[in-house]
Formats: C-alpha cells, structure tokens, sequence
C-alpha cells in the first residue's frame, strides 16, 4: 500500500513540474532557514557550555559605583586564602593588541591575555600539544591557538619555539590548543603566563580595577549563595579600610550567565538579551508556518483540479483513510526532497555565518545526534502540517458533485480558511518587513546621527616613543588638517575614576571618564564648548587641575546652568580640580549605555593616542607618509591605524549581525510568502475559469479581470495589517528598550511596510489574474 501512494505521488509530481517545483522551493526555503535559526540558536543558549565544570564557574565581579565585570590583582590572593574549599581561583587579565615577533616577522594581533596556571583547569580547551596542568606555571610561557600556531611556525612543531611579545618579553611555547568555540565570551589568540608580569602587577588597593578577570570553581555540595553570603565579611576584613567613603560589594556571576548579563556593558563583549534570542526562535517558527501555509494553499489548489480523480477513486470504493494516505504520500516526498536541498542549503551557507552574523558554526554539528532529531521533528512536524489540511479535504469530496467539478470552499462566510491563511501569511511578511526597517533605523541613528563630535576622516593610531618629535612629522605634513595627542579618542572609553564635590554637597563619589587630552582635542573634535574656556596647556607641577567637564557631570553637581559651573571646586580622582569650561555631551560608549560624566584635562604623560584629521583629498597618500614617519621612529612596531568611524561601527557588532539575521529571514519569508499567494490565485484561477470565459465572451478586458482578481486582496492586507502592526510595535519597541539611546517607531515605517506588501502582492496576483485572463474563453467554457 505504501508503495503505490509513494508510485502515485511521483507519477503525480512527473506530471505537475511546476506545481512540484514551486512547493519543494517553498519548503526548501523554510525549512533551510528553520535548521539554520535552530543552529543559530542552539549556538547562542550554550555559551561557555564546552566547560565540564560550567555549572559550578564563577566570575567575580564588583558592584561599586557601578557593575564592573574586572576586580582588582588583590582579590585572587586573598580569596585563595580566605576561600580554601574553592577548586580553583584563576586570575585572567585580557589585553587587547599586542605585537608578535618570529625571527625576523612581525605580527599584529588583536587580542590575547595573561593567564595563571589554574586557567587550564577552569576552561576545558581543547589542547594539542603540551600539558594543561603546567603550560601556563612558569614565568616567561605562552600557550597558542592552533591558528596562530600555523601562522607563526607553518607545520613546523610550535612547542619549544621562542616568541617575542610587545618588544618586551621572550617567551617560550609551552602549549598549543585549538581555536576557541565562537559560544564563549572568552576572546585570545594567545595566553601568556601570569608568572610573567605577577610582581610588576602586584597590588593590595581594592580599588585598582584595570582589566583583570577572576574565576572561581566551587565544589559541587558548596552552593554559591553561601560564598556570596560571606563575600561582605571577607571585603571588610581584607580592605576596610579603604571602603570608608566608596561601596564595594564582589558578586559572584555564574559564567553560563556573562553572555546575557546586561549590568555590565564594559566587557570585552557586549551582552545579548535572551529576549532576543527567543524573537529569533520564533522567527524560525513562522518562517517555516509561512511554508507550510503556502504548501496548503498550492495543495488545495491542486486537489480542485484532481476533484474528477478523487471522485472516480471514491466511486469505486477508496476508502476515506487510503485517499489520506495518498496526499500524505505525495506531502513525505515533496517534503522529503525539500529536505534535501535545505540541508544542501544550510551546508553551503554554513561558511557564512562567520562574516554575516559573527558565528561560527561547523558542518559537523548537523551529524551530533540532538541536531539530527531536531530536524527529524521539523522535517515531521512539517509533514503534518502540510499535509493533514490538504488530505482531509481533497478525501473529503463527495464524488457526485467531484465528477460534476461542483467543489466550493470550506470555511466561514466569505473569509475562507485559505484566505484566512493568505492574511497569516502577509501578517508575517509585513512583521518582518516593519521589523527589518526598525533595525535600519537603530542600525542609522548607532552608525549616522550626531553623536557630540567629529568623525569623519580621523584616524587614530599610538603614540610610541619621540612623542614630539612625530608632533612636529605631523604638522609638517600637507595632507594632516589638524591632530591632537590625547590618552583616548572621544569615541574610546579606557580610564575612569571617582569623581566628588563636598564643596557642592556631592560627597558620594561618582564613576566618572577621565581623558587626558591636549589643546587641540576640543577644536579637532569639534566639541561645543558652552560655557568657559578650553583645554590650554598647564604646568606638570600645578598641585590643582583645571578641568573641562560635561554636561552629565554639571547635572550630577546640581547645576542647571552651565555657566554656574565655572569655577566650582571638585575633586577628580585623588586631587583637587577646578572647573574651567562646560562641554556638550558627547557619545563616548554605545548607546547601550547613558552618557557617562565625564572630565577633560591636559597631561602630556598620559597621551597614549594620536587623532589625525586628514585632508579628504589625499588621504591615501597622507596615511602612507604617516606609516613611513611613524615606523622610522619605531621601528620595532608595527604601525596600526584606525578610522574613527569604523570604531565606532564595531560597538555595534552584534546589532549589524542582527541586522543581517533580520535581512536573510525576512527575505526568505517574503519569497515564501508570494509563493503562498501565487497558490491562492491559482485556486481561484480554477475554480473561476468558467465565469472568466464568460465576461471575455460579454466584452471584459484584460484589465478589468486582473481588478477582479486583485481587489479582495486589499482587503486581506487591510486585515493583516491591523494584526501586523500592533504586534511588530511592541516586540520591536521592547528590543530597543534595551538601549539607552534609540530611535521611535514613526508611522512611515509601517507604511512603508504595507506598500512593499502591496507591491508584492500586486506583482504576484497581476501575473497570474494576466494569465487567466489571456486563455481562450472557449476553451475555458469546454473546462466545465
């Protein structure tokens, strides 16, 4: 019996090519982009997973002025002592760029960290040569990836080599691990032993915070409530003394937990809601319920024009349940094939992930035995419910009215259950759409909007050694309009410090960013001075700073008008400072984030970072005659410049990755959804032939037939649209929740979204309505 549906559907598939093709694509595309969103998914909700011990790893965090994800060098000692039934403290320090010499090549790689010997046994790498357990206990050690391996050696054995790092320290090759998984808020391409720089870094102040990260693993029976409960006690014994002005409570964060933790925006990485996640898994549900809608619609269309087979099959005595089985049949190999190609598709796309959402997902993660039951349940949830609607109707003709071709529609006055389908289908694609233009936008107002300063053509690069002397190459240079030395760009956020006025009753200290910048930075930069004066140069030996303050820090002061603020006294960091000019605020983190307060000072000591205005012109050349100068001066470094703008555009690294998601699917559910809606025309194409041929015969043009066609689609918009709407508002107006600074939701956005549906469905019912219109009315009035 299973044979001869499985022989009927694919004799029946022979015959109907088109019918065939359009449903495989359809299901193709819905469920590639299902298995895709799965894996996606699936990547995201296992963060730091790989580790056996993730359950039990803790990060130690301090909520002081506010939620800082790095503690101070002096807490791994104490807790080491304070905390023996811990099994492991590990100190992390992540440092960013840093420079690898080989013989005689230079490398430039973007991130590595210092690690102690306990790190090994915190997180389950991968290791393929050396040992865990002691690579990383010497002083002068490091352990690399497999990717730098192969870069620095070729296949030549790593282990043993020597490495110099930073111009400063040779270290020797003690391990070789594989890449990181892409799911874990971990970011090195090398790990240098913390032997190394342990005595340099030594400190006993609770309050040096600079970048170091501190893991914990307790024991399996020791619940992390209970430390958390003594972390207070353990504080004042060991620093109370330095706590008498400012609070400082250590949290213990579970590690499976940093990746969604929106408290703290100053991580190597930036958080990502679960909500957001979850969106994306529902995404996948309607994209591939988009499918499976435009299945029935092809499907039933289909069973008008085989009514006359169903009820010669009924009359001689088919059984209700083997019509059932037949549809069903034909549904598992169309199914069946779509499959196949989706898994062809997810396959090829799988490289892509990498550059378009900033995921790394390997091919072989579609053979693990969870994946291929996941897309086993798709594949049969699929089948259901694509087929069941279909089989029930198509066996439920009455074989009288099925040979005289009398089938009407099953549904409820004049909206029919596969219009009701058609109005899900433009509800989803219009959800889509608005839900795409509202991440444009974000996406625009991150990247475009003003954002308090200049950016355009500033580049920005280190200072190295003959700071001067590379002042003066610069000034010297046609095609450098204008530069400033400062310790950070307004766009880089690096130093922050307490900030207090007992002058103004502000006792409290406040988190507040330093920048220690020249004379040229307010100018260059374009920052609005709105009351005062700017940055001028001052004597190294001033025991009193003259600072230029933002607009944030005047409000935390309690002054309203900026003028009122000149000439406050306050104090930033440690010494005594007088406010001499008011800033307009300006966007020196994301927009995740408020507008810190921040401080302006000059200190020719602290100026770490150049920022160069080029002359649009000869920007190409300008920059190769800053690299000729800046490497004749150090010549042991690598020169490595960065465009403002394209800084700034990394801030927003996992908003652009859900951009693309939102690109990819929404264009996929709307090439599903005209799919759906070429179904329906051509059910009403058939089951309107007979009254087609009859206004051709009384004089109707073509025209006039396509309105007839068209019209009662608008009104199936309409409808999906007032569903649409309200629905994609609130979901995208809780995403931008998520930031402090966003765009609102205007209504253009949603007309625009209703018009490109208009014009999709207008572009896919004129085809079809065209067609009908064009057929012989002859041969339509023989039909019936």
């Amino acid at each position: 019996m299973l044979r001869n549906y499985f022989t009927i559907a694919y004799r029946t598939i022979l015959q109907q090519k088109s019918y065939a093709f359009i449903n495989v694509m359809g299901l193709a595309l819905g469920l590639s982009a299902c298995i895709l969103i799965f894996l996606v998914v699936r990547n995201e909700l296992t963060y730091d997973a790989f580790n056996q011990k993730a359950d039990r790893t803790y990060r130690v965090t301090v909520h002081g002025l506010d939620y800082n994800p790095s503690v101070s060098f002096a807490i791994a000692p104490a807790f080491r002592t304070d905390f023996p039934e811990a099994e492991q403290v590990s100190q992390y320090y992540y440092r960013g760029e840093g420079q690898i010499q080989v013989g005689n090549e230079r490398y430039l790689e973007e991130s590595y960290a210092f690690a102690d010997g306990d790190f090994p046994q915190v997180f389950d790498f991968d290791w393929l040569a050396g040992n865990p357990k002691t690579a990383l206990q010497e002083p002068n050690s490091i352990v690399l990836t497999q990717t730098m391996a192969r870069k620095y050696f070729g296949d030549q054995q790593a282990l043993g080599k020597i490495v110099r790092l930073d111009n400063q320290w040779n270290l020797k090759v003690n391990g070789v691990i594989n890449d990181l998984p892409s799911n874990t808020h971990l970011i090195f391409n090398f790990l240098v032993s913390w032997e190394t720089i342990r005595k340099e870094s030594a400190t006993t102040n609770f309050w040096s915070i600079n970048g170091g990260y501190l893991y914990v693993v307790l024991p399996e029976k020791l619940w992390a409530e209970r430390v958390e409960a003594r972390l207070p006690a353990f504080v004042q014994k060991n620093w109370g003394n330095q706590l008498t002005q400012d609070k400082g409570d250590l949290i213990l964060q579970p590690v499976r937990e940093i990746h969604f933790d929106k408290r703290y925006l100053t991580q190597i990485t930036m958080p990502r809601s679960k909500e957001t996640i979850y969106g994306l898994a529902g995404v996948a549900l309607v994209i591939i319920l988009t499918a499976c809608i435009n299945f029935v619609n092809l499907a039933t269309a289909q069973a008008v024009r085989r009514s006359k087979e169903v009820g010669i099959r009924k009359a001689l005595g088919a059984f209700r349940r083997q019509l059932v089985g037949q549809v069903l049949g034909e549904t598992t190999l169309l199914v069946g094939l779509a499959t196949v190609l989706a898994l062809g598709a997810v396959f090829a796309f799988l490289p892509l992930t990498k550059p378009m959402l900033n995921i790394r997902i390997d091919a072989s993660q579609l053979t693990e035995p969870l994946v291929m039951a996941v897309i086993a349940s798709i594949v049969l949830a699929t089948i259901l419910l694509a087929g069941l609607y279909p089989a029930f109707i198509q066996s439920g003709f009455q074989p009288i009215k099925a040979l005289k071709s009398r089938n009407t529609e099953v549904g409820f006055g004049n909206l029919t259950l596969r219009k009701g389908l058609v109005i899900i289908q433009f509800a989803i694609t219009q959800v889509m759409i608005i839900g795409t233009l509202v991440v444009a936008s974000q996406m625009d107002f991150f990247l475009n909007q003003d954002m308090g300063f200049e950016k355009e053509a500033i580049v920005s690069f280190p200072t190295g050694s003959k700071a001067d002397v590379l002042r003066q190459k610069l000034q010297d240079n046609p095609g450098v309009q204008q530069l400033s030395f400062a310790s950070a760009g307004p766009a880089f956020n690096n130093n922050f410090m307490p900030f207090s006025s007992p002058e103004l009753g502000m006792n409290e200290n406040d988190v507040t960013e330093l920048k220690m910048v020249d004379e040229n930075y307010i100018p260059m930069y374009h920052l609005a001075v709105l009351a005062g004066e700017p940055i001028i140069k001052t004597p190294e030996g001033d025991t009193v700073n003259n600072v230029v303050v933002n607009q944030t820090l005047v409000r935390r002061l309690g002054i309203q008008n900026d003028a009122d603020a000149v000439g406050k006294r306050v104090r930033a960091g440690n010494r005594p400072a007088i406010i001499r000019g008011v800033v307009r605020d300006f966007q020196s983190e994301s927009k995740h984030g408020k507008i810190r307060a921040c401080v302006l000072v000059y200190n020719p000591r602290a100026f770490w970072q150049v920022g160069v205005k080029l002359n649009p012109q000869n920007m190409r050349e300008t920059l190769a005659t800053i690299e000729k100068d800046w490497t004749e001066l150090n010549p042991e470094s690598i020169f490595r410049y960065e465009f403002v703008d394209e800084h700034i555009a990394k801030l927003y690294k996992q908003e652009e990755t859900m951009y693309n998601a939102f690109r990819l699917f929404s264009a996929i559910a709307i090439i599903i959804g005209g799919l759906g809606l070429f179904g329906l025309v051509s059910l009403m194409a058939v089951q309107r032939t007979k009254e087609v041929g009859i206004r051709k015969v009384l004089g109707a043009s073509v025209g006039s037939i396509v309105v007839l066609f068209s019209r009662e689609f608008v009104w199936l918009m309409l409808i999906a649209f007032v569903l649409a709407a309200p629905l994609a508002w609130y979901a995208m107006d809780a995403w931008l929740q998520e930031y402090a600074y966003h765009i609102q939701i205007g209504p253009a956005i949603f007309l625009i979204a209703i018009l490109v549906t208009f014009v999709i469905a207008a572009l896919t019912v004129s085809y079809q309505s065209i067609r009908a219109a064009l057929v012989d009315p002859v041969k339509s009035l023989r039909s019936e």
